[in-house]
């Protein structure tokens, strides 16, 4: 039977929960149009149940709806992370799939085989599509669902405010780019990583943002 949210765990209340995380996460790692973030969620998890066990939509919507809201105002892209019966592949918009190059694949996420939340994705994204591997830059583990194979190496724990979403267990990862060569190579600029800078991209004449 599908899970269902009690009185005990209001919408509202996961919604606030998943901000908080985003607001943490981009206080460490600022992100925008060119990074890509992958979520891992348990719905069953986050109703306190075992994973796999007790997938809900009505979670999987409020958290869906939470971390489009700040999508929109910073503008990166989302993969969500189907479950181990479809390989763990991702459920993302065409628009990035086409953007970062990744590979489609034939599947449609199911409740029993997918989860509820790359379900809910696939079904609320506009032009959905599931790709098998990516290289995320960032990525928020709800429920202990193992993003880990889908982020860029090399990987940083960021902590949060937030230690679960309902009774789930949550996790987040920034990453950094390799650190190469030897005793004479140099990683910052005036103390600064220039991989951390995020430059504001402004039009041409006659152009709109």
């Amino acid at each position: 039977m599908e899970g269902r949210l009690d009185k005990m765990l209001e919408k509202d209340k996961i919604k606030d929960q998943v901000s908080q995380l985003l607001d943490d996460l981009l206080l460490s790692f600022p992100m925008n149009h060119r990074h890509l973030l992958v979520l891992g969620v348990s719905t069953s998890e986050v109703l306190g149940k075992k994973i796999g066990s007790a997938g809900s939509e009505e979670v999987a919507k409020e958290i869906f709806d939470a971390v489009m809201k700040v999508k929109q105002k910073h503008g990166f892209h989302l993969a969500f992370q189907g479950c181990e019966h479809i390989n763990r592949a991702l459920v993302v918009e065409r628009e990035t799939q086409e953007k970062f190059g990744f590979e489609i694949v034939s599947v449609v996420p199911v409740n029993k085989a997918g989860g509820a939340m790359a379900t809910y994705a696939f079904h609320h994204f506009q032009d959905p599509v599931v790709v098998e591997f990516i290289k995320a830059d960032a990525g928020i583990d709800i429920g202990d669902t193992l993003i880990g194979m889908h982020l860029k190496h090399v990987a940083v724990p960021v902590r949060s405010r937030i230690k679960q979403v309902g009774e789930a267990h949550v996790t987040m990862a920034k990453t950094r780019p390799k650190l190469i060569g030897g005793a004479r190579a140099q990683y910052t600029i005036n103390g600064i990583d220039p991989s951390s800078i995020i430059k504001e991209i402004k039009p041409k004449d006659g152009e709109s943002c």
